[in-house]
């Protein structure tokens, strides 16, 4: 589901019959710092009422940012560790509270987005121009969104086509030969909203390990959005969103596309009950030409999804059904190539004054892994206005992926069909403060995972097989602040990331991490910075090859030189400095791209 941001940073759905809607309208003229989410709940909370841990990158920080990349804005946020095999569209993985990359979801506008033999998101590929708001929610939510949602589920929600806003023309360049220009144009007719935007970037890009040759990065996208509001106050919408190019690695090049399409309508039946339905697709494709061979990987996952609320006073109940179907196209040769998925979900939210409930429950039926159900509770105190504590209970599973089902027997391994699903449960206890001008949030959580997916044997064929559990413990704290030009946020994370059969750290995940964000508005000029530190890292399950901690610098400003004029400058790595998230398979380390610049202009028509 589509919203948009009030002035106040609050979000304001189109359905103004529902209750909800004016918990809402108060929140906007509210000035504490407690904006509302969707992606927490199967509806609009405030994040204080949604008891999840939750972060929220909204439009004004998108923009000052900049981001070269989209996991830019996630590195180093509460409970998220993001490692690349290099940089400027090269893999990227994303850890949320020390979950693998298959265990954290991606929603874009409600449609998610992954690749069905990976099990990931192909984070490098996605475009944060056409973007303008980030959800992180952490922790399990396999009982609202199915399989993979164990770590926590992050949703981008693109650009939205708002009355009297006209567009934007955009052009940058920077070093290492990097060009971007973007566009954007948005109007109305009638009830109708629609917009189109799109972008090109390409990058000659740095080397990805020590001596190496630089390692190019070309990306054009496109987005497409019609909104229509109905007269009895429901919405129909529309959204096509791709992006494609290629990018280098040693050894090859990677031809790719992502995208993805929504078809969605919501309406009122009566003044208690509204109902909505979703026709969905995504795709994640790749033609990868290397001295070795050429492969192609090819994923759809098509998704139907009905949903229906009804509320009686401050009280909500969900239900919903989902039909999900994957497909693979290889020139592997998979022995499957396609599988089905078949949902019913409900959740229910009390309000008993101060105190808040939420129970939530799921059954998937998978052709492939059969049935697994998947609960949550949570439960809330609001001591006064401003403070909250939480506690919650959920279970979540990840889906063994088509590579760990059906890879076909090659060199002596082999894909696995009799693989259970990894299952997690998980408990939390929370506390925060939403004041007019700060925020703060606490949270304490344990995640025991079992049947975690490992490397072993079957006869002599090495394959995939549930031989591993996991313990993951941690802490996250995070702060802000908003005041006279001021604009502040910090998150710490710790975490122990322990795989119970051996008492060794899980690979690639750090236990620590910081981030410390910091902005000045004064009269046309902005200026700013953010400080990322992270622990050391083994890149082995065996804890042997060990990766160093760092700690970067990114430096940004920004002028508005005229009316409509802007000019944005971004230093990215300021230091220097040299450091690595991640091995090649023999070992060799690699890098980070060094200091990087860059310069935009961008034009707003009003």
């Amino acid at each position: 589901m589509k919203v948009s941001r009030s002035i106040t940073g609050a979000l304001v759905l189109p359905f103004a019959f529902n209750p909800l809607s004016i918990a809402i309208a108060q929140e906007a003229e509210s000035p504490q710092l407690d904006p509302i989410v969707v992606t927490a709940t199967l509806g609009p909370k405030t994040v204080g009422e949604s008891l999840a841990s939750v972060t929220v990158i909204d439009e004004e920080e998108v923009r000052s940012k900049a981001p070269a990349d989209f996991t830019d804005l996630l590195r180093g946020q509460p409970g998220i560790n993001v490692t690349g095999n290099g940089s400027f569209g090269k893999t990227t993985s994303v850890y949320t509270r020390g979950v693998q990359n298959a265990g954290t979801v991606l929603l874009v506008d409600g449609v998610k987005l992954r690749s069905a033999t990976s099990g990931g998101a192909s984070w490098q590929y996605f475009p944060t121009d056409l973007i303008e708001r980030v959800e992180i929610v952490r922790g399990p939510r396999s009982s609202l969104y199915g399989a993979d949602a164990m770590g926590g589920v992050v949703q981008a929600f693109t650009l939205d086509p708002k009355y009297g806003k006209r567009g934007w023309v955009e052009a940058g360049a920077g070093n290492f030969d990097t060009q971007k220009v973007s566009a954007g144009v948005s109007g109305s007719v009638g009830n109708t909203r629609f917009s189109l935007s799109g972008l090109h970037k390409e990058t000659d890009g740095t080397a990805i390990i020590e001596d190496g040759e630089d390692k190019g990065f070309r990306n054009t996208a496109g987005l497409g959005r019609v909104v229509h509001a109905l007269d009895n106050g429901g919405e129909a919408s529309v959204m096509l969103l791709q992006s494609e190019g290629n990018t280098e690695y040693e050894g090859g090049n990677i031809d790719y596309m992502i995208r993805t399409f929504g078809l969605g309508l919501m309406t009122p039946v009566n003044d208690n009950w509204k109902t909505s339905i979703q026709f969905s697709e995504s795709r994640d494709e790749s033609d990868t030409f290397s001295s070795f061979s050429d492969t192609t990987y090819n994923t759809r996952l098509r998704q139907a999804q009905w949903e229906n609320t009804f509320t009686y006073s401050v009280h909500e109940l969900v239900v919903g059904t989902e039909l999900q179907q994957d497909e693979v196209s290889s020139t592997q040769d998979y022995s499957e190539t396609s599988r089905t998925n078949a949902a019913v979900f409900s959740q229910l939210r009390l309000n008993f004054g101060p105190v808040d409930a939420q129970f939530s429950l799921r059954s998937d039926d998978n052709e492939a892994y059969g049935t697994k159900e998947t609960g949550g509770v949570a439960f809330g105190y609001m001591f006064d206005r401003s403070h909250r504590v939480r506690a919650s209970y959920g279970t979540a599973f990840r889906a063994p992926t088509f590579n760990d089902l059906y890879w076909p027997l090659a060199f002596n391994y082999q894909g696995n069909p009799d693989l259970e699903p990894e299952t997690s449960e998980n408990y939390e206890l929370g506390a925060s403060g939403s004041y007019e001008r700060w925020f703060w949030d606490l949270a304490i959580y344990q995640m025991d995972i079992e049947n975690l997916i490992g490397s072993g044997q079957v006869g002599t064929v090495d394959t995939r097989v549930n031989i591993d559990r996991a313990r993951i413990q941690g802490a996250e704290a995070s702060a802000g602040y908003e005041y006279n030009g001021w604009r502040t946020a910090v998150a710490l994370t710790y975490l122990d990331p322990e795989d119970r059969k051996t008492g060794n750290q899980l690979r690639r995940i750090t236990s620590r991490t910081a981030r410390i964000d910091l902005d000045k508005a004064i009269s046309d000029f902005t200026f700013g910075g953010s400080v990322v530190a992270e622990g050391d890292r083994y890149d082995d399950a065996a804890n042997n090859n060990r990766l160093a901690g760092f700690a970067t610098l990114d430096l940004r400003a920004a002028w508005n030189f005229a009316p409509d004029w802007n000019a944005r400058l971004t230093l990215v790595n300021a230091l220097d400095k040299e450091y690595s998230t991640a091995e090649r398979f023999d070992g060799v380390k690699y890098i980070a791209s060094g200091r990087t610049g860059m310069l935009t202009v961008r034009y707003d028509l009003r």
